[in-house]
């Protein structure tokens, strides 16, 4: 019978000696910072029916807390409804949709898109169900955003920043 004598067989992989912990994220509070809507067409005493255009701008924001591995992302949106075929305003809503959220097992360097991709996914689902609720009580029928491609933003928001460093340089 063989003896182990604690020697790994060189056939075998070797281990690496600590496994990479996956990443744990998970939200601890959510809260709409602010919130403003304005139903313009109705002060203007306008009725009837309306083709709206939309025009949906997403921002985001994340911060480290005071808490160690707590961080606020804040979703900023602003809805601007236009009449097609002018540029009369039917309604103004902005939204600025925050949470708190705690992550863990994120490298540093990967921290930064974590917080402006993984965690504006979370947030969506009751950003769109308030725009929805929103719109449908200020008097429209319920606007129901279209997914957002949080990845495509950042990677957009990334590309523009080097543009304009890339400009800076030139302009000085």
């Amino acid at each position: 019978m063989p003896q182990d004598n604690g020697a790994q067989d060189p056939q075998q992989p070797q281990q690496p000696q600590q496994a990479q912990q996956p990443p744990k994220m998970s939200i601890l509070a959510q809260f709409i910072r602010d919130l403003s809507f304005e139903n313009i067409l109705s002060q203007k005493g306008v009725t009837g029916e309306v083709q709206p255009d939309v025009q949906v701008q997403v921002n985001l924001d994340a911060k480290k807390r005071s808490a160690e591995n707590q961080y606020e992302v804040v979703m900023k949106l602003k809805v601007d409804s236009k009449s097609k075929g002018s540029d009369d305003r039917l309604f103004l809503l902005e939204l600025d949709y925050a949470g708190v959220f705690s992550v863990e097992n994120v490298p540093e360097e990967q921290l930064h898109p974590f917080l402006l991709i993984e965690c504006p996914r979370m947030l969506f689902p009751f950003v769109r169900r308030i725009v929805s609720d929103i719109s449908r009580d200020g008097g429209f029928p319920p606007l129901n955003l279209e997914t957002i491609d949080f990845l495509a933003l950042y990677r957009n928001e990334i590309a523009r920043r080097q543009q304009a460093q890339a400009a800076a340089p030139a302009q000085a």
